[in-house]
């Protein structure tokens, strides 16, 4: 006997570029699952269904606004809440929850700033309100992750969080741009305040990046490549968010009952393009090691073969390479067979062994094990994750 079909409301922007790609996760489970019906309104933030009328089995939502949460929190019905972005959530609500880890997201674009050779950083983020608690998650673990490798970082928020005073947030950014030493590497709370920071630099003739690197968060691909020049920008694990709260939701409908309440979805990778690709090492031979790495790493390269290309000893190369770079030259070494396997599966034509293989690793097991220790999630994992961003 064939299964009733699972009536599930999704209630998330089709207009936000980020929600986009949730509904796309939540879409992938559903053809995975089977006899799925999904209500998608266009424009969810003026329509929700006749919650009286309405004959549904389960529902995932943003809490874009706090009447959300108080229309779904009494409803005897199954119910799973995403981060929307700027959105209301109650942690007392009972509702399970799946967000960004933004914590992890603000680590990954430090680490990359660091890895280019920025030996400065700074955040930008937004003016403080209620909506922007997510811009202080990433800024305070951008800072931490700043302190831990020993380099300085200016932090602003300007005044201004609307482009309706555009003239005067642009001031403001020039102003604070033009105070800082360079060459610097700048995290942007998102794509769009890294838009305004590559405005700022043009408008104050700062080179973009070998004066100011600049980094922002979404990997909204239309904003990011309309830049100038091109935003580099963290790809979040949005397509994952929507995938794991439309899994979660359809074991709820089943009866099981949530084990956290909480849930933070880690990011998938730098998405590397013009505003951070270039090198800024100051010390000849840590530039000429770092060179020598990313242009042979997968080729079974060792620490010895580095050595061999400076005219200095393990230690003192060790030494200087640990204080500019913030790792171990093992450590790059390790990052850039990994950045090329991540390149590798995200193209979606080979199968892990051959990944492996292309990316310089003995066997599969070893990028596997560097995979869960980098990034907490295993080829496999980001494999899907890859194929739902084709979905």
């Amino acid at each position: 006997m064939a299964k009733k079909p699972r009536q599930v409301a999704v209630i998330l922007d089709v207009s936000s570029p980020y929600q986009r790609k949730m509904i796309r996760g939540v879409a992938a489970y559903a053809r995975q699952a089977g006899g799925w019906r999904l209500y998608v309104e266009e424009n969810p933030l003026d329509t929700l269904p006749d919650l009286k009328a309405w004959r549904g089995d389960g529902i995932i939502t943003a809490f874009t606004e706090r009447r959300y949460a108080a229309l779904v929190r009494g409803l005897d019905l199954p119910v799973v809440g995403v981060e929307g972005g700027y959105g209301w959530y109650e942690p007392d609500s009972g509702i399970p929850y799946f967000a960004t880890d933004d914590a992890a997201v603000a680590q990954m674009a430090a680490d990359h700033l660091i890895g280019q050779g920025y030996s400065r950083l700074a955040f930008c983020g937004l003016p403080k309100s209620r909506q922007t608690e997510w811009v202080e998650r990433r800024r305070r673990a951008f800072v931490a992750r700043a302190r831990e490798a020993g380099v300085p970082c200016h932090v602003y928020a300007g005044h201004h969080q609307s482009t309706r005073q555009w003239a005067a947030l642009q001031r403001d950014l020039c102003t604070w741009l033009r105070s800082l030493e360079k060459p610097v590497g700048i995290m942007a709370a998102n794509d769009a305040r890294a838009r305004h920071v590559l405005e700022a630099c043009r408008s104050v003739g700062l080179r973009v990046p070998e004066d100011v690197a600049v980094i922002g968060v979404d990997n909204h691909e239309l904003m990011c490549e309309l830049t100038d020049p091109p935003l580099s920008s963290i790809e979040q694990g949005a397509q994952e968010l929507g995938y794991r709260a439309a899994e979660l939701l359809d074991q709820m409908m089943a009866g099981k009952r949530p084990r956290a309440l909480a849930n933070l979805v880690a990011p998938e990778r730098v998405i590397v393009r013009r505003s951070t690709d270039t090198l800024v090492i100051g010390d000849a031979d840590v530039a000429k090691a770092m060179r020598f790495i990313r242009d042979h790493a997968c080729e079974h390269i060792r620490v010895a073969d580095v050595l061999d290309q400076v005219a200095v000893s393990r230690s003192t190369l060790e030494a200087r390479f640990r204080t500019i770079v913030g790792k171990t030259i093992r450590d790059e070494i390790h990052d850039a067979m990994l950045r090329h396997a991540q390149e590798l599966i995200a193209a979606k034509e080979l199968t892990l062994k051959q990944v492996a293989r292309e990316a310089g690793f003995s066997h599969v097991q070893h990028m596997t094990n560097l995979f869960r220790r980098r990034l907490g999630r295993t080829p496999g994992e980001f494999q899907r994750l890859a194929r739902l961003g084709g979905a």
